[in-house]
């Protein structure tokens, strides 16, 4: 690992080193373009530091930014790039500009072509400020896209286990609702009332309290809430409408139209189409590249 740290710290040193030397080169030929142009002797020395300096800082701006505002920062390097790369080349053909023996103003002898090379050389000061004052903005009120982790996953499946059914739940055996009927005594005739009663069948004690328990066994079997236990039938459930890919995606892009860069994470997506994480995760890969935001 600690050799590996010392490559790059190598590598990075060494690429420091070769942009250092060709600033050297390329600044020599734009101080001359700039003292050309009607630059005085301190203006064309800084000249260099305006293009091949505003070409770093849209490198480092690359590097950082992300979507429409990092293809900004490669169009605003691809093009300093550019006019450095014309300027040293029209250094290279005119050897009066070695030796500052040129006329003033006067980088072509085709005047269309000097016009041109004269007004490219005057505005890149003035794009500097513009472009790099832009860069500046964006990269500073850059915020980076959240990376979901293990720990959001687990909770994404956590809670997908909570919200389950209970016909999705393991099949269990059912408990036999028994009544408690208690058997009630025999009612026992005394000897002396027998004798002085009149000679008719005695009520029948039993009966009644039997029938009244019997009945509050039968009202308790049908109030009695029946405890949902074991697997709901295939036909019994309610059928749930399988959507394909597109449909999800379809109903995703509706559903997220007015969402921010940042709200758009695989949860969120989860959550308003009512579907899986693994789908939600796929829903917010293709959204984020279809807005040029980078994947996770």
């Amino acid at each position: 690992m600690n050799l590996h740290r010392k490559g790059r710290t190598a590598l990075v040193l060494a690429l420091v080193a070769v942009v250092a030397m060709a600033f050297r080169v390329s600044w020599n030929a734009l101080r001359d373009i700039a003292g050309a142009v009607g630059a005085d002797d301190t203006a064309a020395t800084l000249y260099p530091f305006v293009v091949d300096g505003l070409m770093a800082l849209a490198l480092i701006a690359t590097l950082v930014l992300a979507g429409k505002d990092r293809t900004f920062a490669l169009r605003v390097l691809g093009t300093y790039t550019i006019a450095s790369l014309v300027l040293n080349y029209v250094h290279g053909l005119v050897p009066e500009l070695h030796g500052r023996s040129v006329d003033w103003g006067r980088l072509a002898d085709w005047d269309p072509a000097n016009w041109a090379l004269v007004l490219l050389a005057t505005s890149l000061p003035v794009g500097s400020i513009y472009f790099g004052s832009d860069l500046v903005a964006k990269v500073l009120h850059h915020r980076p896209a959240p990376i979901d982790t293990p720990t959001a996953n687990a909770e994404e499946s956590t809670q997908t286990e909570r919200n389950r059914s209970s016909s999705d739940l393991p099949v269990s055996t059912s408990v036999p609702n028994t009544p408690n009927v208690t058997e009630l005594p025999r009612p026992v005739t005394v000897g002396f009332l027998k004798s002085s009663l009149p000679a008719k069948p005695p009520p029948s004690i039993e009966s009644a309290p039997t029938a009244q328990v019997e009945r509050r066994a039968v009202a308790a079997e049908s109030t009695r809430p029946r405890r949902a236990t074991g697997r709901v039938p295939d036909v019994a459930r309610t059928p749930r409408p399988k959507r394909t890919a597109d449909e999800l995606l379809a109903e995703a892009r509706t559903a997220t139209a007015d969402w921010s860069d940042e709200r758009l994470t695989a949860e969120g997506i989860r959550r308003e189409v009512r579907t899986s994480p693994a789908n939600a995760r796929t829903l917010r890969d293709t959204l984020r590249s279809e807005r040029g935001l980078q994947v996770a």
